[in-house]
């Protein structure tokens, strides 16, 4: 593994990054706590943190990223028992301390999740975006609702059950992200053109996926410390974003909750959806191409 180029911080500077990343996720992270000690679940807020194996307290935590030293005592003792960081002895050639990622040992003990993350990473840049399939994944999930339910049992159906129903068979489905498509109800599985794996992930998703560009997030937060925070939580405020529309275009009505549905099952609204879509697919293209930059600086890929 090449050696990277480090950067030096002083305690005043990282204390500040730090400071300022905590306050930044606080924003999302507070809300949630507190809904969570009342009870009272956000059908979109909440997804981030539920879905997601990535503790509000976790992501408040900020790190540098792969090659940044957080100089002094005080870091020192905070981090350096800290998995997947390194104590320098004396960090600055004037016998100062300090504490940095563990790339290498990080290699060692994540190599099959950085060689699956930079698969799906490289994979997904290189293929075109499919701008076609409307947000379906959603209503493919309440397919016959009747009689199994809904996975939001305390939303109502915009269209009810017999007209989701009539959507889903009214269209060609063709969803590509095996993680939306396992949640379908089992009537929706044939429908759906292709039939996504695990084993098939990598060589299916695509740029234009709302979900492949929310899971950015996820394969940014799996490979901390190696990469930095600043670049989690951009993944994380888009796949937020991208998150609201997709419950917009979603069967279900959230009306109550402040949301305008983007109604698919007419012409202006795929149309609304699409061009949404393009622009959250022009915002993931750029943090994907910043993500594995950072795992090539950093000497994760090649």
């Amino acid at each position: 593994m090449p050696a990277v180029t480090l950067t030096l911080l002083a305690p005043e500077q990282w204390r500040a990054a730090e400071a300022a990343h905590a306050e930044r996720m606080a924003a999302y992270t507070r809300p949630y706590r507190e809904r969570r000690s009342a009870a009272k679940p956000h059908p979109v807020h909440d997804f981030l943190f539920t879905y997601y194996s990535l503790t509000p307290g976790q992501l408040e935590r900020w790190h540098p990223g792969a090659g940044v030293v957080l100089l002094g005592a005080e870091a020192v003792a905070e981090r350096g028992a800290w998995k997947h960081y390194r104590v320098i002895e004396d960090a600055d050639g004037a016998g100062t301390p300090g504490v940095c990622a563990d790339v290498e040992t990080f290699a060692r003990d994540r190599a099959s999740m950085v060689s699956f993350a930079g698969a799906i990473l490289v994979g997904t840049a290189a293929r075109p975006g499919n701008f076609a399939c409307f947000g379906l994944h959603e209503w493919a999930m309440a397919y016959r609702s009747d009689v199994h339910g809904v996975r939001h049992a305390y939303l109502p159906l915009r269209l009810g059950a017999a007209g989701t129903d009539e959507v889903v068979e009214a269209h060609q489905i063709r969803c590509t992200h095996f993680d939306a498509f396992r949640f379908y109800s089992p009537e929706a599985v044939p429908l759906n053109q292709l039939q996504p794996t695990r084993e098939t992930q990598r060589d299916l998703e695509q740029p234009g996926c709302l979900h492949a560009n929310m899971d950015l997030y996820k394969w940014a937060y799996k490979l901390l410390p190696a990469v930095s925070s600043e670049l989690v939580a951009e993944c994380f405020e888009l796949s937020w974003r991208v998150r609201a529309m997709d419950m917009q275009a979603s069967p279900y009505d959230l009306a109550d909750w402040g949301y305008e549905p983007i109604r698919i099952e007419e012409p202006e609204g795929k149309a609304a959806y699409v061009a949404a879509q393009r622009g959250f697919a022009e915002e993931a293209t750029a943090l994907r191409a910043r993500l594995l930059g950072e795992l090539r600086t950093a000497g994760l890929l090649p």
